[in-house]
């Protein structure tokens, strides 16, 4: 029997030279400022709960209360016999929260994106997507029927040239809202026009601006103040900002309709527990009714950028809770990020493929549950940890 070990063992080993392998850090406590890895305890700057949603006391016990009155599992697929009063419920909210006739839940991010690009285009149409986008957007453009074009990262011109250019039946742009790797945003209106003007589909993955951007946490249609026409297909994440699982797709009946008949990755899997939509409903509640989780979040975020221009830290312009520090050497970057685990600071080490090569990068992430005090001892710590590298580098 030829067994595949030898030659996937070659390529791990490969990658391991390469200083791209991957290894797990095990969490020992809920998600929070502070947090338990690997035994040591860390203020934690690597996770997505931008809200400090994801231990809150009201989602527990929403969760606890559900799965005490419906189970556990739903049992099935939405289409067949899985799709609660919850999940209903949450869908109505969802898409009154969005501003959109309608919302559908899908059980991941990933499957949303993917099973909403393969649903939507067909042989003889066209992908055209940000090359910076997230890879479930990407891998939904590789998976579909149809051509796949990817465009240098914002760059609108190279866009409009593109969907000039091609002769297709339908054309889909599809991009991230706020990128997840940068922290930067896409010029959705300035997308919209020219999906306008080409007869494109605009559909934007928006799964780190809900909850974070615009005034009432609505994200990047409400930071840009577009509605629905103007962004007629709206994809979200409910295990970022709102703390909870899952994902949802937001638009007009027909948009909401043709997922449900067309979407495979919507069709063909277990719907969410229901006492993580039971949850999810209360973490909605919480982003209209404490608005001063967003308000602290920005007070933080700029006080990180400014104290790191003020310490010569090569920080990306973000306005979000994304703020990625750029190192570039892969072996590098893993070095500062054990020496800040080291000083009692969780952050992400951020290599290929999930970033362009030579970008390699910290991925440092700030929650409302952080506290000044943090950002400070964060921004002088990782100031100390530069300055060691860049002598190591200056002195080998």
């Amino acid at each position: 029997m030829t067994s595949p070990d030898r030659e996937l063992q070659t390529a791990l080993d490969t990658r391991r030279v390469k200083n791209l392998y991957r290894q797990r850090k095990i969490l020992q406590s809920p998600q929070g400022a502070q947090v338990q890895v690997d035994g040591r305890t860390c203020i934690g700057f690597s996770s997505n709960d931008y809200l400090g949603l994801a231990n809150h006391p009201a989602l527990i016990a929403a969760f606890k209360d559900a799965s005490d009155e419906y189970g556990v599992g739903s049992g099935a697929s939405h289409l067949v016999s899985g799709h609660s009063v919850i999940h209903q419920t949450l869908e109505e909210e969802l898409a009154e929260f969005t501003g959109r006739p309608r919302a559908l839940l899908f059980s991941t991010g990933y499957m949303a994106n993917v099973g909403t690009v393969r649903a939507l285009t067909d042989g003889g149409d066209l992908v055209a997507q940000d090359q910076l986008n997230h890879a479930s957007l990407l891998d939904g453009g590789f998976l579909s029927r149809a051509e796949f074009q990817r465009y240098p990262h914002l760059d609108l011109a190279a866009l409009d040239l593109l969907l000039s250019s091609t002769q297709c039946n339908r054309k889909l742009l599809a991009t991230d809202g706020v990128f997840s790797m940068d922290g930067d945003l896409a010029d959705v209106p300035a997308l919209a026009d020219i999906a306008d003007r080409h007869h494109a589909w605009l559909m934007v993955d928006d799964a780190h601006g809900f909850g974070v951007l615009g005034k009432n946490g609505r994200g990047i249609a409400e930071h840009f103040g577009m509605n629905a026409e103007q962004l007629p297909i709206l994809i979200g994440t409910l295990g970022k900002a709102f703390g909870a699982f899952g994902a949802f797709v937001a638009g007009s009946e027909a948009l909401i309709e043709t997922l449900i008949q067309f979407g495979r990755t919507y069709i063909y899997t277990t719907a969410l527990p229901p006492a993580v939509a039971a949850a999810t409903r209360v973490a909605l509640q919480l982003v209209d009714s404490e608005s001063w989780r967003r308000e602290k979040l920005r007070e933080l975020i700029g006080r990180f950028q400014a104290g790191a221009r003020q310490l010569d830290i090569p920080v990306l312009k973000s306005i979000t809770p994304i703020q990625p520090v750029l190192i570039g050497n892969d072996e590098q970057v893993m070095k500062i990020s054990e020496y800040l685990l080291g000083k009692g600071f969780w952050t992400g080490a951020i290599r290929p493929p999930t970033v362009p090569h030579g970008s390699a990068r910290l991925r440092i992430t700030i929650n409302a549950e952080h506290e000044e005090l943090d950002i400070d001892r964060l921004l002088d710590t990782l100031s100390a940890a530069l300055h060691e590298y860049r002598q190591a580098r200056a002195y080998p």
